[in-house]
């Protein structure tokens, strides 16, 4: 159980407060409603650059990371299709060093050209090291553009291509800034040894003048139901070929995820599971295989991937994954295999809540889902899941005709 208390500011800005008065630390973490998909198709990869941008100085403090050492702490962010979340551990007595950069950089970026020049040069590096130039770095850049054709999960967090963030400008950058760093536009959580009105008053102190708010959103286009089976076939520098089978499901946000999520589990989730016993340790097929689905806050992707042992080939390999899937749909999962799973999925969510920075995030991951408490209920939705509702959904995404297919064949010698 997560104890918390929540403020909402004038300008918009939620403030939830978790007080654990058993550590000296304190983590404040800031999530801002803003991913990939709300970038220009024609400029993408913003989001992610401005994960690098806003660390890059601000109106009055040159150097983020120089106080934050200074007061004992350290930080991190990360960006995803839908987010873009920041946060900070430090001892709970220098608080306000967190407070004071935060508020700094939402109210305004430096907005400098060595600071663009550096943080592109930092993003481009990037593209180039861990998409364009590793074994299989490029297969999200292949994967999605087949998998979607409307809705802007169409390309990976990182950006369609290189040029977009070479070629982005100041002017890019502001509107982008101006348009989503806004105070109604974040959800704003701090958890460990604090008090929950000093923390509300300390965020009226220093955010509560800033007064911009996130113009309207443009609706996100809709994914077309896939009504054909696709392929993409290509040919790369890796040691194992390699499959990728991309089905459309459902959002992070409808009911139907925790079946979806508890799916994936029986087929890939520890050695026991089914893609893990049949394929690999039993006909050895593959040297790896996983499932899992993408959790988008739209309507997203199970996937289902594996590199082929040496020798096997894909036809033999892509038989075997939709032989075990048919298995799922034809018939009910055993009482056992599904209280594995959920028992599985309950002690996850039980040590999430051991570290304060998970703490931090996951409420304010489930404000954004529309209900903070579900930091302490979403386990309940999980136990609720039938057998029936487990072989329903896999009937329903298992289609031949649902799926986008990446065939990554390793070059022949």
């Amino acid at each position: 159980m997560i104890d918390f208390k929540s403020h909402t500011l004038s300008n918009g800005l939620k403030v939830i407060v978790h007080e654990d008065h058993s550590t000296p630390l304190v983590n404040v973490n800031i999530l801002y409603k803003v991913g990939a998909r709300d970038e220009d198709p024609s400029k993408t990869g913003f989001a992610h650059l401005f994960e690098h941008l806003m660390f890059g100085g601000s109106v009055n403090i040159p150097d983020y990371d120089g106080p934050l050492q200074v007061a004992g702490g350290d930080n991190n962010a990360f960006t995803n299709n839908d987010i873009t979340n920041y946060y900070e551990t430090l001892p709970a007595t220098n608080i306000e060093t967190a407070f004071w950069l935060e508020s700094d950089r939402m109210m305004s970026l430096a907005f400098t050209d060595k600071s663009l020049e550096v943080q592109r040069s930092v993003v481009i590096e990037e593209f180039k090291q861990r998409y364009l130039n590793q074994p299989y770095g490029d297969v999200w850049l292949l994967l999605r553009p087949l998998a979607y054709k409307v809705h802007p999960y169409q390309w990976a967090t990182i950006g369609k291509e290189v040029a977009h963030i070479e070629n982005a400008t100041m002017d890019d950058v502001k509107e982008f800034f101006f348009r989503f760093y806004c105070p109604d536009n974040a959800i704003m959580t701090v958890a460990g040894n604090v008090n929950s009105e000093n923390v509300f008053e300390l965020a009226e102190k220093w955010f509560g003048e800033i007064k911009r708010k996130i113009a309207p959103r443009v609706p996100y286009k809709a994914e077309p139901v896939q009504t054909e089976a696709r392929s993409l076939t290509v040919e790369r520098d890796i040691p194992f070929d390699s499959i990728y089978m991309a089905y459309h499901c459902c959002s992070r946000l409808d009911p139907e995820f925790y079946a979806v999520d508890l799916l994936t589990d029986i087929l890939s989730r520890g050695r026991s599971s089914r893609l893990y016993n049949s394929l690999l340790k039993e006909k050895k097929l593959f040297t790896e295989i996983n499932a899992y689905q993408t959790s988008d806050f739209d309507k997203s992707l199970l996937i289902i991937e594996g590199k082929l042992v040496k020798g096997v080939s894909m036809e033999q390999a892509e038989a075997a994954i939709r032989e075990e899937i048919k298995k799922v749909t034809d018939a009910l999962v055993s009482d056992d295999e599904l209280q594995k799973v959920k028992n599985k999925v309950e002690s996850t969510i039980e040590f999430s809540e051991m570290d304060l920075s998970s703490r931090s995030l996951n409420l304010a991951f489930a404000e954004y889902m529309g209900d903070v408490n579900l930091v302490n209920t979403e386990i309940k939705l999980y136990q609720k899941v039938s057998r029936e509702e487990i072989r329903e959904q896999a009937a329903k995404i298992f289609k031949e005709q649902n799926c986008s297919t990446l065939y990554y064949l390793a070059k022949k010698k």
